[in-house]
């Protein structure tokens, strides 16, 4: 079976920053945050302090993925650069979003580099307060003034948005604002990370989200799902009700496969991550998911 894994990471140099403070790689694939919480970033045997694209590569491999989407965010800091050379050295693999704070004092001048010189069409912005925007700016709206001008911007240049709007109770929450910026840029495809990262007890917040958001331009990724139900293990029972309710609210069609690698494979295999679905969705909606979505979303096939 063809795969597209739609949401993945690298990177050369780790320099993550959230709620936690920075985030610094200390070998044998552990990180420690400021406040000295350690943590495991990367699967044994695929780096020590980096995760760089030909480890990607070498776990693609093994899995037979065909392509996969570099996304980006705060967990393990901005990796422009690196993205694009990546994209540059195996363009018939990688598609990839670039990123930035809307806030800085340049992010006028990043957000033209990068989509008019750098003629990237995927940004991402990552909003959770873990380590995600809101994880160091006061708590704002994503539909403010100053973020639809960039969605202006990316809705300008024809790229595909993605957000990472945290889970449930987190104040980047906000599934109204989200469905504003769809209705505001119709022809702007979104897709949310993480289905909304639900945790063990999020079902109704789930259930509320999807019927806000199913709307022509929202797309899902199922990223994280198997991370966020946590101690829960393969295969995943929460995830699985979790993936159902969605398919039943907002279609097969809006739903896209992708691991979160590299941390999640510190908890489980990278098979694993993609074939829990297999157990209950047939050939035709594993098909979707697994490819056809994504190369129509991300790769324009």
């Amino acid at each position: 079976m063809k795969i597209i894994d739609s949401h993945v990471h690298i990177f050369k140099t780790l320099a993550g920053f959230g709620a936690k403070g920075e985030l610094r790689a200390i070998g044998n694939g552990k990180a420690m945050w400021a406040d000295g919480t350690i943590i495991n970033m990367i699967p044994e045997n695929y780096g020590d302090k980096t995760f760089e694209i030909d480890s990607l590569l070498s776990i693609m491999d093994e899995n037979n993925v065909e392509k996969a989407v570099i996304l980006q965010g705060g967990f393990y800091g901005f990796q422009n650069h690196y993205v694009k050379e990546a994209i540059e050295k195996y363009p018939n693999r990688f598609t990839g979003a670039v990123t930035f704070d809307p806030f800085c004092k340049n992010a006028k001048e990043l957000a033209t580099l990068y989509l008019k010189e750098w003629n990237f069409k995927i940004v991402k912005f990552e909003l959770s307060t873990g380590a995600g925007l809101m994880s160091y700016h006061t708590p704002f709206k994503i539909d403010n003034e100053i973020m639809m001008e960039y969605y202006q911007m990316i809705n300008d240049s024809n790229a595909t948005l993605v957000l990472d709007i945290g889970s449930p109770l987190m104040d980047s929450f906000q599934p109204d604002a989200v469905a504003k910026i769809a209705k505001n840029f119709k022809e702007m495809n979104i897709v949310i990370c993480h289905l909304g990262a639900p945790t063990l007890n999020d079902f109704e917040y789930l259930k509320d989200m999807l019927n806000i958001l199913k709307l022509d331009n929202i797309y899902f990724d199922l990223s994280a799902i198997p991370w966020n139900v946590y101690p829960e293990v393969y295969p995943y029972p929460t995830a699985k009700k979790f993936i159902l309710l969605a398919k039943e609210i907002v279609g097969i069609n809006k739903l896209l496969w992708g691991s979160d690698a590299p941390s999640p494979l510190t908890r489980d295999s990278y098979k694993h991550l993609w074939n829990y679905i297999e157990q209950f969705l047939d050939a035709d909606d594993m098909r979707k998911i697994l490819y056809e979505n994504s190369s129509r979303v991300y790769f324009g096939n």
